[in-house]
């Protein structure tokens, strides 16, 4: 039961279900211990000629199988909720990534091609979409309540989460953590629309302030003008001379092995620390040279070089 309130997302029906079985479940219990209670105090109130000398016999039998009953019942709900939430963080592989940036008091929005949008999120109905968020100052929370998903964003870190759209329809976005005295404002939409209006909506529904560029593209004019193709190439392929830095090409998504003997997955979160804080995880092989970019590149400029890395694809054998 939605009491009103649209259930726009394939997962949010579900959501509404397990809320609903945990609310029954719970009533159920309530409705046996207190009408266990009352029965026990009318039964046994005073003056109520009952017998009250001769003690029952206790029945193990009955006390096991009750809580063997609410036990089961009980952890299905956790095993079914465990699942859900698993399922609601780990996005299909053919997931639209889309990037915001949570500032007092907006949401700064950016698409794959470019597009930038503010307080507003248009995404195609039927496809899976995947957000990639973080704060610029403060923790915010992006929350839809429409699409049953609430999420906290934080700064200094990557936060995910997915949906897909059932149907076209503009739904009401909020941040429920309190940050700060606009906090009331920083609200705003998410719009669901059809395959062939999200595309003509990239085409033409947001005025551009001169050429358009992808998000990769601009990751890569970054790249280049900070330097970092001095030590990793033009292209990412690394380098082996003077100074030595590990390559770049087809590294997202691989197993990177650290000086210290870890291996970790090259991520968002990686890649991430390894621009802002890159003596954190040392590529075994490799010496810490690298400087910091911490403070001369800001959230959406981060999110654009992470783009161009990902890009970047490992060069076919001969």
């Amino acid at each position: 039961m939605s009491l009103g309130l649209p259930a726009a997302t394939t997962d949010a029906v579900e959501v509404d279900q397990l809320i609903l079985a945990l609310v029954l479940a719970s009533a159920a219990v309530l409705a046996l211990v207190y009408g266990l209670i009352l029965i026990y105090m009318f039964r046994y109130h005073a003056g109520s000629q009952t017998p009250r000398g001769q003690p029952s016999l206790k029945s193990w039998r009955f006390e096991i199988a009750w809580t063997l009953a609410t036990l089961l019942v009980f952890f299905g709900l956790f095993v079914w909720g465990a699942d859900l939430y698993v399922r609601l963080f780990q996005a299909p592989a053919d997931a639209l990534q889309i990037y915001i940036v949570g500032k007092q008091w907006m949401w700064k929005v950016e698409h794959p091609g470019g597009q930038r949008e503010l307080n507003a999120l248009h995404v195609p109905v039927g496809r899976p979409i995947q957000l990639v968020m973080t704060s610029q100052d403060v923790i915010h929370d992006f929350s839809v309540p429409a699409f049953r998903i609430k999420r906290d964003v934080l700064p200094g870190r990557y936060e995910t989460i997915w949906f897909q759209a059932r149907a076209p329809g503009a739904y009401h976005l909020f941040c429920t953590q309190l940050c700060g005295a606009g906090h009331a404002t920083m609200t705003g939409d998410i719009v669901a629309m059809t395959a062939p209006d999200y595309q003509d909506w990239l085409a033409h529904g947001v005025t551009q302030t001169g050429p358009q560029e992808s998000m990769s593209s601009a990751g890569h004019t970054l790249f280049m003008r900070y330097g970092c193709s001095g030590c990793h190439g033009a292209n990412g392929e690394g380098s082996g001379g003077a100074v030595k830095a590990p390559a770049l090409a087809g590294l997202y998504g691989d197993r990177v092995k650290l000086s210290n003997g870890a291996v970790v997955k090259a991520d968002d979160r990686y890649l991430r620390d390894s621009i802002l804080t890159p003596d954190k995880e040392i590529v075994a092989g490799y010496d810490p040279i690298m400087p910091s970019f911490a403070g001369q590149v800001d959230e959406e400029q981060l999110m654009r070089l992470i783009a161009y890395l990902k890009s970047l694809k490992p060069k076919e054998s001969k």
